[in-house]
């Protein structure tokens, strides 16, 4: 191989790991304009859809974030990235940072992440504390506020499986969070590094091996033509980490284009951030960052300081010399 070629290899994947973060805040920021609306409420304030940042109505919810500002979501996947040391991200510096932004003037957290942070010893034992409010929920909680934050786990070189379940068992420990969490960050690892979609049959595979009630959801992404068949509006429900996971898998497997995903997820309404910051982070890993309308990263807002840090961030895991190596063997 020669050097040209690996200098190629090694700028797609910094060009697919750059369109994955970037998809997350687009996702997330645009998103909030139809967050906790039905589809019949997207209507009536979009009527042509929500398609930027300026057409953003600016209601008692809306008017707490400046246009194209990103929410809970991308704050919480930051404090994960800020948690990555020595090749890995440390569980222990990630429960500090959530606890450090809890502590802060957090917007929109979620009821299940807010009762885990509020834990006195919360950064001391970060799991326990996450068990033990499963637990009071009679294992019933299952929230996506691990899911909405996942992205940045699949850019990691290795262990990606192992630090997914980590990240997540921090805030959410119930068996669907962690197998959606791993799905998500393996089908992105799958696309940056190798260029590769997980199938069907895989991503199925990952599913059973966490918790066999995330099956249905798989298979009602994979089988829907129409993403409204999965109701991601549907009021009691909205934000559970299976209907986000079919969301994004919807858009894995059935978006056209970047834009194409981000628009539709947007525009069913429900939980639509967190649905549309999982299913772009995906979108950006699968179809690069030239696939992203420049307008959509022109006009975040504190983007120039979120470009800073993501390249920055894309860089420390590309400067480890086994990470390098492998990527220039697999390409």
């Amino acid at each position: 191989m020669t050097a040209l070629a690996d200098l190629e290899n090694i700028n797609t994947v910094k060009d697919r790991m750059t369109a994955c973060l970037y998809g997350q805040a687009i996702g997330d920021a645009l998103g909030l304009g139809t967050e906790f609306m039905s589809c019949q409420e997207v209507m009536k304030h979009y009527p042509t859809g929500l398609k930027n940042y300026d057409q953003i109505i600016h209601d008692s919810h809306r008017r707490r974030w400046a246009k194209g500002a990103w929410t809970d979501d991308t704050d919480m996947m930051l404090c994960v990235l800020r948690g990555f040391e020595n090749g890995t991200f440390n569980p222990h510096a990630v429960a500090q940072n959530f606890k450090d932004w809890f502590n802060g003037t957090p917007t929109g957290i979620g009821s299940h992440t807010f009762k885990v942070l509020c834990t006195n010893d919360y950064v001391q034992q970060p799991e326990l504390c996450s068990k033990l409010w499963w637990e009071v929920s009679r294992r019933k909680s299952a929230a996506n506020g691990a899911l909405m934050r996942t992205c940045v786990v699949g850019l990691v070189g290795d262990r990606v499986e192992e630090q997914a379940e980590a990240i997540c068992k921090l805030t959410h420990y119930d068996s669907r969070c962690v197998g959606s969490c791993v799905i998500v960050s393996c089908i992105i690892h799958n696309l940056v590094y190798l260029d590769r979609q997980l199938s069907y049959d895989e991503i199925s595979s990952l599913g059973n091996k966490y918790d066999g009630r995330i099956a249905e959801w798989i298979d009602m992404a994979y089988n829907s033509s129409d993403i409204s068949l999965l109701d991601l509006d549907e009021c009691h429900s909205m934000g559970y980490t299976l209907r986000a996971l079919s969301a994004a898998l919807w858009c894995y497997w059935h978006a056209e284009s970047f834009e194409n995903g981000l628009l539709t997820v947007v525009n069913e309404g429900g939980d639509a951030d967190s649905n549309a910051a999982i299913a772009s982070a995906i979108l950006g890993a699968k179809f690069g960052s030239g696939a992203i309308p420049r307008h959509y990263i022109a006009f975040l807002h504190n983007g120039e300081s979120y470009r800073t840090e993501s390249i920055e961030f894309i860089n420390r895991i590309l400067n480890d010399e086994s990470v390098y190596e492998r990527i220039l063997h697999t390409q």
